[in-house]
């Protein structure tokens, strides 16, 4: 098994939990809340971490007590922490996490993250490593080390999420873009949303294709996942499973997605692996602390 490498963002989430979201001006009594481990760098590399791939974070934490809580955090689930620089004066990512009825909205105050830059990437690509990136960090290190990783050979997962408009180089240095439908229909600017027809997800990840990933894959929620590749598209159902807190699936989706592609699976088999992983995830709170165990997806897989 090839090393996965995370580029992204590390925050410190702060989990509400109430019956519902308060209205505007309304202040409700009675929630829940905990200090989790996040950031969608983060989640994927302990989700990756956790299914068996040796995984390393690239990124940045500020001096303060979060920082190091999440490097502990990082260290206590196998996660290289060598390539994650400290920022003088700054804070520490911080989210904050409103669940209620199973679904969750998120506040991002980006802090050490927003001060990542391509200077601070002090490892270098090795061929048939997985290189994988999201849009929490500034662009341009992004973009530089996705460029730098595909040069060398190194296989690329950019998830788009938050969606920013990527330069064209970018999309053509990816081998595997990940992203939702509503993430996919800003990247291409076709109206899509929960409800859209498979064609109308398919034909979308066409064209997001043609600008030059390898392969698109569609994270649809409980509807399952589209992969398109240049054999043509396939469609991997969801799981019904009882959701407790939706925050951090589609990050544990791309992070198993990259650990099953270090063990040489194909964009597919790939994709079917963090179908289930996903469906593990959403069960119990929170984003990192969420991520299951190899045991637990192969028992996912083999309920299907």
């Amino acid at each position: 098994m090839s090393r996965v490498i995370v580029c992204g963002s590390l925050n410190m989430d702060v989990v509400v939990q109430s019956a519902r979201r308060p209205a505007a001006g309304e202040t409700l009594l009675g929630a829940e809340v905990a200090f989790l481990p996040g950031g969608k760098g983060l989640n994927q590399a302990v989700a990756s971490a956790r299914l068996g791939a040796p995984t390393s974070l690239i990124g940045a934490v500020g001096d303060d007590s979060f920082g190091k809580a999440l490097r502990s955090f990082l260290a206590d689930n196998n996660v290289d922490t060598l390539g994650l620089g400290v920022v003088a004066g700054q804070a520490s990512g911080l989210a904050l996490i409103q669940v209620a009825e199973g679904d969750n909205a998120i506040t991002v105050a980006s802090g050490a993250n927003h001060h990542f830059s391509a200077a601070m990437v002090h490892a270098t690509p090795q061929r048939d490593e997985v290189w994988m990136a999201q849009f929490e960090t500034p662009l341009a290190a992004t973009d530089a080390t996705m460029r730098q990783a595909r040069q060398a050979q190194a296989r690329t997962v950019l998830n788009l999420a938050p969606f920013l408009a990527p330069p064209p180089e970018l999309l053509q240095s990816i081998d595997i873009a990940v992203l939702n439908e509503i993430e996919l229909s800003q990247a291409v600017g076709v109206a899509l949303d929960s409800a859209s027809a498979e064609s109308a997800v398919i034909e979308a990840c066409q064209m997001l294709r043609a600008q030059g990933p390898r392969a698109v894959v569609a994270t649809l929620g409980p509807r399952g996942v589209v992969v398109v590749t240049s054999d043509g598209a396939v469609q991997i159902p969801g799981y019904r499973v009882p959701v407790v807190d939706t925050t951090g699936a589609g990050d544990c989706f791309v992070g198993a997605l990259a650990a099953r592609l270090a063990d040489g699976a194909t964009p597919f088999e790939a994709a079917r692996y963090g179908n289930a992983a996903a469906a593990c995830s959403v069960q119990r709170l929170g984003a990192a602390p969420s991520m299951p165990t190899a045991e637990e997806v192969a028992a996912r897989l083999a309920s299907a």
